[in-house]
């Protein structure tokens, strides 16, 4: 098998991983949601209609407004992030993402490689892990 075909098998594979996990984060959230929903109606369903219809005094519906807060919380959210950002990739003074690695790879102080380990890697359960991680919190190494 050549680089190309390797390089092509390790992006695909990326690829599915990147959309499992994603698909499996996706339908837990609307599991979630649907879940809390099915809890409310289920405890007071005069109320829960109430705010998805709108009632008498009400502006507006609790799904019109929830939508609403949503949308502006989503705006908000990914203004502020793509804002500070860019902020940083201006101030680094980069011009691709390479040298923008480059120099924030300057300034991070460096991780230590662990090779040859010095303490487990591997085991066989999540119980195990736990019990490794009790017993070894707080020896000096």
């Amino acid at each position: 098998m050549s680089d190309a075909e390797k390089e092509a098998k390790k992006k695909k594979e990326k690829l599915y991983g990147t959309l499992f996990l994603g698909g499996l984060a996706g339908l837990s959230a609307m599991i979630g949601f649907g879940n809390a929903l099915a809890t409310c109606k289920k405890r007071d369903s005069k109320h829960f209609d109430m705010g998805f219809m709108g009632g008498k005094g009400l502006h507006e519906s609790g799904a019109a407004l929830a939508t609403r807060a949503l949308l502006w919380g989503t705006v908000w959210a990914v203004g502020g992030c793509s804002l500070l950002f860019y902020g940083i990739w201006k101030f680094s003074g980069a011009k691709n993402a390479e040298e923008f690695r480059f120099k924030v790879g300057s300034i991070l102080p460096r991780i230590p490689k662990n090779d040859p380990p010095q303490s487990r890697t591997e085991f066989e359960n999540l119980t195990d892990l736990l019990k490794y991680v009790s017993e070894e919190w707080g020896k000096e190494k």
